[in-house]
């Protein structure tokens, strides 16, 4: 078993996984798992830079984790960073403070190593399954882009499109800092599912979405959703992973979502606080794909990216 370290920095929020690994048998065991929402690209569709107010919260969460980490004993950390930082002007003051609190560089990867390692995260549990037809389509709706990968063994075709819960979000629903609507009007909702659409018609130049047959949802739009799906009274990890929600399901979760205002989806108690005013618009992403490659469920996952950089530090 060897013991490392994983740190994933996205649009929305950093986790850490902490887990001893077996290379020979392909066991992962958790041992501490995490998520602190940062925000860290508060801002970047329309400035271009990350916020201080943003860098200052995502230091405070690096802060936390590297005291976890020094105390179990990690032999290797690997911090990967995503959407937000890889299109910001000021990336630069980032991977200072990085280096600073936790001694390694961050990696500021492409989205088609993002999609590499949220494949191998997703699927090497669901290999020999018998209820679940092969190729896979892995989709990882983040804050900043999603990833879609097709594969079965190994990755056959991989492409992240700039549509997430975060940048929907602020390009469509809120104006200087202000939501525009609560709950937003037929006019922004189309808006989001024009840009959606779009995205998904750039996804399908790389990927053959209608050769899919089984769907595999990642983070945290979609666990959310899932967590809605299944009534929990609170998020519950064990519950979510591996569920399988319908179509009809997510269809009518969306639309709730979409009609009801910041205050009302507050009260759902699976909804993480830090993803109340974004969660309506992941859920429109993932609805959005369920509809366009014919998925009639998603197998949904809470082993994604940050179970993929683990491995690939093994």
């Amino acid at each position: 078993m060897k013991r490392v370290a994983a740190i994933d920095c996205g649009t929305n929020s950093i986790r850490l996984l902490v887990a001893d690994l077996d290379p020979a048998t392909g066991e992962l065991k958790d041992l501490d798992r995490r998520m602190t929402i940062v925000r860290l690209g508060q801002g970047v569709d329309r400035t271009g830079r990350l916020a201080p107010e943003a860098l200052e919260r995502t230091f405070a969460a690096c802060r936390e984790y590297a005291g976890i980490i020094r105390e179990l004993g990690a032999e290797k950390l690997r911090f990967v960073a995503t959407s937000a930082s890889r299109d910001a002007e000021n990336r630069d003051d980032f991977v200072r403070g990085v280096v600073e609190i936790l001694g390694v560089e961050p990696e500021v990867i492409t989205g088609d190593q993002e999609a590499e390692f949220s494949f191998t995260g997703a699927t090497k549990e669901l290999t020999g399954r018998t209820d679940l037809a092969t190729p896979y389509l892995v989709v990882d709706i983040g804050g900043g882009s999603t990833e879609f990968v097709l594969g079965s063994d190994t990755v056959r075709a991989a492409r992240s499109v700039d549509i997430g819960c975060v940048r929907m979000t602020e390009r469509h629903l809120v104006r200087d800092g202000k939501i525009i609507a609560d709950p937003p009007g037929e006019e922004q909702i189309a808006a989001i599912k024009a840009d959606i659409a779009r995205a998904l018609d750039q996804a399908a130049e790389t990927v053959p979405l209608s050769e899919a047959r089984t769907l595999v949802g990642l983070a945290g739009s979609v666990t959310t959703v899932a967590a809605i799906a299944l009534d929990l009274s609170e998020y519950d990890s064990a519950a979510i992973h591996h569920s399988r929600i319908p179509l009809t399901q997510v269809r009518e979760i969306t639309h709730r979502l979409l009609t009801t205002t910041h205050e009302e989806r507050a009260k759902i108690p699976a909804i993480h606080p830090g993803r109340v005013d974004v969660i309506a618009a992941g859920a429109l992403v993932l609805l959005s794909i369920m509809e366009r490659t014919g998925a009639e469920e998603v197998v949904v996952s809470e082993h994604d990216i940050l179970d993929g950089i683990a491995w690939s530090c093994a």
